[in-house]
């Protein structure tokens, strides 16, 4: 059999279970409203929370630096990739998470790898939570570390194998700061007050909560008071641009920039994403607006949701899971969404578990009332005609 008629048939099998993916091209800038495939749709799957992506200032920020430094960055940032903009940018970072230092790296995905991959060493353990992102996963995977997996946001579940691993040389616990299918906080101050009680050190992927959660707009450190060994976070979603970063103290990063594959063998981001993301974390620091816009949006949409019958689930954040159930009628309630012009995708297995798949929205501070209604309007109508609510 030919690789194209093995991989064919497992491409099949997909298709048959209803997780087949496929490509959608957007044609214009990351805004609500848009034209997707062809199509004119309003867009309630973007990580775009505070709609910074195409805000005036990150362009023109980033317009500046690309005259000054061109396209690319050229290499690494240990050989020829290193740029002012980059070390500004780490310093914004730092002052915004409030920690020591800061290292930038390509992507989140990267930052989470990284990290994972070389702090933790044989003989270690790693905690971590049973919803954490892809890139931790595979950051545990590649560490020389093991790993014990404790229930979702359950600090009861983590004390006992806290306990249990008492045996290793040093205790990493790990866990995404919002957990982006769920749309749940992590309760990191009872994780810190658990971590010093068992000799443990604290990682946070604040990849959701950055720009977003906490008084300032700092991340969920910001949001309950607390300072995590490292927060590893991106610039890809509130913050507009692209790139990931890990924030701790100036020893840690020291070790991450000689030992992090991800970032020693990767190509620096460009000197102009630098500037725009400098840009976005000037006007998330100088004004609460767009933040509290956001939540006003996410408490009528959920609060309409629910009182509509459906399952939501998640805490307060720009994430909000509409759970459907079965894999085929998630795909169908998608796909009548896309016909009223609406773009939320269904999620589905692998990504979450059987029997959970949703349409996952996630609102933004550039939406309208009327995008809203429009929304809700859509939900009510397919829920009845699929016999979802009453």
């Amino acid at each position: 059999m030919s690789i194209d008629s093995w991989l064919s048939s497992r491409l099949d099998k997909a298709k048959g279970a209803g997780v087949y993916r496929t490509l959608r091209t957007m044609n214009g800038p990351p805004i609500p409203e848009g034209t997707m495939n062809g199509k004119n749709q309003t867009v309630w799957s973007s990580n775009n929370y505070l709609g910074l992506a195409n805000h005036n200032r990150l362009i023109s920020a980033a317009q500046a630096a690309l005259q000054q430094f061109g396209a690319g960055s050229s290499g690494s940032r240990l050989t020829t990739g290193n740029s002012i903009w980059h070390e500004k940018l780490e310093k914004k970072i730092a002052g915004f998470k409030r920690t020591e230092t800061a290292l930038l790296f390509s992507s989140g995905y990267l930052a989470n790898v990284g990290v994972l991959s070389s702090l933790p060493e044989k003989g270690d353990v790693i905690l971590s939570d049973q919803l954490n992102h892809a890139s931790i996963i595979d950051g545990c995977r590649l560490s020389k570390a093991d790993t014990y997996i404790y229930r979702h946001i359950d600090m009861a579940d983590l004390e006992e194998k806290l306990r249990e691993t008492q045996r290793y040389q040093r205790r990493f616990i790990v866990t995404d700061g919002v957990f982006s299918m769920d749309g749940t906080i992590a309760p990191l101050h009872q994780i810190i007050a658990l971590a010093k009680r068992y000799h443990a050190y604290v990682i946070v992927d604040d990849a959701h909560a950055t720009g977003v959660l906490g008084e300032s707009g700092g991340g969920t450190s910001d949001h309950f008071g607390v300072c995590p060994d490292i927060v590893i976070g991106t610039l890809s979603k509130a913050a507009g641009v692209e790139g990931g970063f890990a924030a701790g103290s100036a020893v840690i990063i020291d070790f991450l920039l000689n030992h992090a594959r991800t970032f020693i063998f990767q190509t620096a981001i460009p000197p102009a994403s630098c500037a725009a993301a400098h840009e976005a974390l000037d006007i998330i620091e100088a004004s609460k607006d767009k933040r509290e816009l956001l939540f006003s949006y996410i408490q009528i949409i959920k609060t309409n949701l629910k009182h509509m019958g459906y399952t939501v689930k998640g805490h307060h954040t720009p994430i909000i899971p509409v759970v459907i159930g079965d894999t085929r009628k998630t795909a169908t309630f998608a796909e009548k969404l896309q016909g009223k012009g609406i773009y939320a995708p269904a999620i589905r297995p692998p990504t979450v578990a059987p029997g959970e798949s949703r349409i996952r929205l996630t609102v933004t501070a550039g939406h309208s009332i009327r995008d809203i209604d429009h929304l809700l309007e859509a939900f009510r109508s397919i829920g009845k005609e699929l016999n979802i609510i009453p």
